[in-house]
C-alpha cells in the first residue's frame, strides 16, 4: 500500500509538470522583459497549435519590445510630451531582429487571413491582426522614426479592434487599442487631425482614458499594457502621483522588468514616494 501511494503521488506530480505552457505564460514573461522565456514558451505553443495566429502575433510583439529595450527607446520620459512626433534621432536597429519580427507578423497575418475568410467573426484572428498592425505602427514610429507614417497601421489596428468590439463588446483587450487610438488622435495637431478619420474615434482624450481604464480593470492579455499607457498619459498630463501608483503595481506584479522600477525610482526621486493607500 505504501508503494501504491508513492506511485500515485509521483504520477500526479508528473502530470502537473507535464501541463502544456499557455499564452498567459508567454505574455507574463513578455511583461517581465524575459524575452528568451517568452520565445521558448511560444515555440511550444506554436508546435502544438501551428495554425493559431495569436502566438505569432505575440512573438512579433516580443521582438519589438526586445529591440526597443536594447535601443533604450523605452527609458526616460517615454512619450511624456509631443516631442516624440518630431524626434528624428537616428537609431541602429538590428536587421536580424527586424527580419524575425517581419516573419512572425507574416505568419500571423497569413493564418489570421485564412481564419477570417472561413469566419469573418473569428475573434482570435481579429485580435492577432490588431496586434500585428500595432507592432508595425510602433516600429515605424519609435525605430524608423516615421511618426506620421505610422498613423496608417495605427488606423488599421483600430479598425480591427472596432470590429472585435462590434462582435463582442466584452472583448476588453480591444478597448486598449481603441483607447490609445482616441488619445493619439486627440493629441495630434488640429491640421493633421482634420485629415485623420478613424472608425469610431472622436479624438477625445477623456474617452481614450476611459477605454484604457476599462482594459486595465477587465482586460486579459493587455491588462498590464493598458496600465503602462495610463502611466504614460499621467506623466504627459502632469499627474505624477497617478503614474507612480500604476508603476508601483507593475513593479510588484513584474519584478523582473527593470524598466518599471527605473521609471518609478525616477518619479519617486523627483516627486517623493506615494502612499500605499
Amino acid at each position: 500500500m505504501k508503494h501504491f501511494w508513492m506511485l500515485a503521488v509521483c504520477a500526479c506530480a508528473a502530470s502537473f509538470a507535464a501541463e502544456p505552457p499557455t499564452l498567459d505564460d508567454a505574455v507574463h514573461d513578455l511583461y517581465n522583459f524575459n524575452f528568451r522565456a517568452t520565445h521558448e514558451t511560444l515555440d511550444k505553443i506554436v508546435a502544438a497549435q501551428p495554425e493559431d495566429p495569436l502566438p505569432y502575433a505575440f512573438r512579433a510583439a516580443a521582438y519589438l519590445f526586445a529591440e526597443l529595450d536594447r535601443l533604450g527607446s523605452l527609458e526616460g520620459e517615454f512619450l511624456s510630451s509631443d516631442e516624440w512626433a518630431h524626434d528624428k534621432k537616428k537609431l541602429a536597429p538590428d536587421p536580424a531582429v527586424r527580419a524575425a519580427m517581419q516573419k512572425a507578423m507574416t505568419n500571423a497575418e497569413t493564418r489570421a487571413t485564412a481564419a477570417l475568410k472561413a469566419n469573418p467573426s473569428d475573434k482570435n484572428a481579429l485580435f492577432a491582426m490588431t496586434i500585428v498592425q500595432g507592432v508595425t505602427a510602433d516600429y515605424m514610429a519609435l525605430v524608423d522614426k516615421k511618426q506620421f507614417g505610422s498613423l496608417g497601421p495605427s488606423k488599421r489596428s483600430n479598425n480591427y479592434a472596432q470590429q472585435l468590439l462590434k462582435i463582442d463588446p466584452k472583448f476588453y483587450d480591444a478597448y486598449m487599442t481603441a483607447g490609445f487610438s482616441e488619445y493619439i488622435v486627440g493629441s495630434l495637431p488640429f491640421v493633421v487631425r482634420w485629415f485623420v478619420k478613424w472608425d469610431n474615434v472622436d479624438g477625445s482624450k477623456e474617452k481614450g482614458k476611459e477605454h484604457l481604464r476599462l482594459a486595465a480593470r477587465e482586460g486579459h492579455y493587455f491588462k498590464a499594457f493598458a496600465r503602462i499607457l495610463l502611466a504614460i498619459t499621467a506623466i504627459r498630463e502632469k499627474r505624477p502621483k497617478d503614474a507612480q501608483k500604476l508603476l508601483a503595481e507593475l513593479t510588484h506584479e513584474y519584478p523582473e522588468n527593470p524598466l518599471y522600477r527605473k521609471e518609478l525610482d525616477r518619479l519617486n526621486s523627483k516627486y517623493g514616494p506615494v502612499s500605499a493607500n
